[in-house]
C-alpha cells in the first residue's frame, strides 16, 4: 500500500532469520518492518542450542543478532507455534510477504538394521540435552559403558566426540547444562569411536575443530597411520582440493605420529568404514561396520564402495551424525527427498513450480544443511534482494487491512507469546545465575522456567 511499510514475517530466529531481518530493516525504498515468529521463548537457534558450548566465540555472533533486535520495525513473538497458534493461510493474510527460515530440525536416519535400538541416538538430540533444548532435558543418556561410537565425519561428530572426552575443569566455564556435566564427568566411556564412511581427504570437518581434538586435557587423539595411506583417487583429488582438506591430513598425520600421553580418555579416528548394524538385545551392545574402497566416478566424484571385509565393534552407545534434514510446514509446499521447501534463488515455488507469490525462504530449509553460521548471511541476502525486487515491482499480494495483526490474533486465541523484552528477561536471569559461578549463563531449560522469567 503506497506510503506504508511493507510488512514482512520471518518463521524462525536462528541465524538465517536475524540476516534476513537485518537486509530488510536496511530497505530503504521500500521500507519495511519484520515480526519474527519462533516456537521457543528464545532466540538464535542453534547458536543457543546447537554451538558446542565450549566454543563462546562462535556464540558471540549473537551480539549482533542484539543490534538488528534492537533497530525499529522489529518485533519478536516467541513461545509461538507455526501450525498451532498461527497459519500460513493467516499470514498470508496479515502481511506482504513470508520468508521461513526455519532450518533442518531433524537428522537423517542410516536406514541399517538396529538403528531403532535403546542406546542409538541422533546426535542432534544429545546436542540439544547438553544445550539446554526444553524439548530434550527428560531424556536420559546411559554413559556406562566403556565405548561410544559416533558416526559421522563434521563437525557435529567432532563437537560430540569432544564433548564426551572434556573434563570437569574444561566443562565447568561452559554453558553445558548441570545433568549434563555430571553425567560425561561420571560416565565410563573410555574410547569414542568416530567412523567416517570416505577417506581423510574427504572428511567434512574443518581444521580448528579437528585441531581441539589434539587438545583436550583428559584424553588422547589416535589415528591408525594406515588409514592416512591415500588411494590414488584421493592423492589426485587432494593435489587440487581446497586447502582445508590438505591440512586436515597434516593435522592427522601428526597425531598419527603421537605416542599416546596415557590420558584417561582416547579419541579414536578411523575412516573408509560405515556401519552395517546396531546390534543388542534389547539394547545397543555393538556396531557391524564394513571396510570401505574408495573409487572415483566418471565425473571425477569420490564415492565408498563396500567391501568384504566386516568387523564388529563392542559398544555402550551410538550417536548418528550424518547430517540434518528439514521437516514439512502445514500449507508450506516441501521437497521430501530433499528437505526443503522448493525455491528459485529464495523464491518458494509450489508442487507444480510456480512461483508462490509473496512467499520465500533462506537458510538450511531453502539450501539444505550445509555451510557455517556466517554462510546464511550471504544466503540471506540473496532471498531479501529478490524479495524487494518483486516489492517494487509491484508483484506482491495486499495484505488483508481488516484482519487481525498477529498481535491480536494471538490474544484471541489466547496464546501467550514471548516479547523480545521477555527474551530479555529471560537473558538477564541466565547470566544472574551465571556470574558468581563464572559462567557466562545458567540456562533455564524447561518451558515453565523460561516462561516465568519472560513473564517477570
Amino acid at each position: 500500500m503506497p506510503g506504508q511499510p511493507l510488512r514482512v514475517a520471518i518463521v524462525g530466529s536462528g541465524p538465517a532469520g536475524f540476516y534476513a531481518a537485518d537486509a530488510l530493516l536496511k530497505s530503504e525504498e521500500p521500507s519495511v518492518e519484520v515480526d519474527m515468529i519462533e516456537r521457543l521463548p528464545t532466540p538464535w537457534g542453534l547458536v543457543r542450542l546447537g554451538v558446542a558450548p565450549d566454543h563462546p566465540n562462535i556464540k558471540s555472533v549473537s551480539k549482533a543478532f542484539e543490534r538488528i533486535a534492537a533497530r525499529p520495525g522489529f518485533r519478536f513473538f516467541g513461545n509461538v507455534e507455526f501450525g498451532r497458534d498461527i497459519t500460513h493461510e493467516e499470514l498470508t493474510r496479515q502481511y506482504d510477504a513470508i520468508v521461513y527460515a526455519v532450518g533442518a530440525q531433524t537428522d537423517r536416519h542410516l536406514g541399517i538394521p538396529g538403528e531403532d535400538l535403546p542406546g542409538s541416538w541422533p546426535a542432534t538430540a544429545f546436542v540439544a540435552w547438553y544445550n539446554g533444548h526444553p524439548d530434550f532435558q527428560d531424556l536420559e543418556f546411559d554413559l556406562s559403558g566403556e565405548r561410544a561410537v559416533v558416526v559421522g565425519n563434521g563437525n557435529v561428530a567432532v563437537d560430540v566426540a569432544r564433548m564426551l572426552a572434556l573434563t570437569e575443569e574444561e566443562l565447568a566455564p561452559t554453558d553445558t547444562t548441570d545433568p549434563a556435566i555430571a553425567a560425561i564427568v561420571g560416565s565410563g566411556i573410555r574410547e569414542i569411536l568416530v567412523l567416517g564412511r570416505r577417506g581423510p581427504a574427504q572428511a567434512a570437518f574443518t581444521t580448528p575443530e579437528l585441531q581441539e581434538l589434539g587438545e583436550l586435557a583428559g584424553a588422547d587423539v589416535v589415528v591408525d597411520p594406515a588409514d592416512l595411506d591415500l588411494d590414488p583417487a584421493s592423492k589426485a583429488a587432494l593435489a587440487e582440493d581446497t586447502p582445508i582438506a590438505r591440512r586436515n591430513v597434516d593435522v592427522l598425520r601428526e597425531y598419527a605420529a603421537r605416542m599416546p600421553a596415557g590420558k584417561p580418555r582416547r579419541v579414536t579416528l578411523r575412516f573408509c568404514v560405515s556401519p552395517v548394524a546396531i546390534l543388542g538385545e534389547g539394547k545397543v551392545e555393538a556396531v557391524e561396520v564394513v571396510r570401505n574402497a574408495l573409487v572415483a566416478d566418471a565425473d571425477g566424484q569420490i564415492r565408498a564402495e563396500p567391501t568384504a571385509d566386516r568387523e564388529v565393534i563392542p559398544c555402550g552407545i551410538v550417536f548418528r551424525s550424518v547430517g540434518y534434514h528439514g521437516v514439512p510446514l502445514p500449507g508450506v509446499p516441501f521437497d521430501e527427498r530433499r528437505g526443503t521447501i522448493p525455491n528459485d534463488a529464495g523464491r518458494v515455488r509450489d508442487g507444480d513450480g510456480e512461483r508462490a507469490t509473496g512467499v520465500y525462504c533462506t537458510g538450511w530449509i531453502k539450501r539444505g544443511p550445509s555451510g557455517v553460521i556466517g554462510t546464511n548471511k550471504k544466503d540471506a541476502t540473496e532471498t531479501v534482494e529478490h524479495l524487494l525486487e518483486d516489492a517494487r515491482a509491484g508483484l506482491l499480494p495486499r495484505r488483508d487491512v481488516d484482519v487481525p495483526g498477529l498481535d491480536d490474533a494471538l490474544r484471541l486465541r489466547g496464546a501467550e507469546a514471548v516479547t523480545y523484552a521477555g527474551w530479555e528477561a529471560i537473558d538477564a536471569t541466565e547470566r544472574a545465575l551465571g556470574e558468581p559461578l563464572g559462567r557466562p549463563r545458567v540456562k533455564l531449560c524447561s518451558w515453565d522456567e523460561l516462561l516465568a522469567a519472560a513473564r517477570a
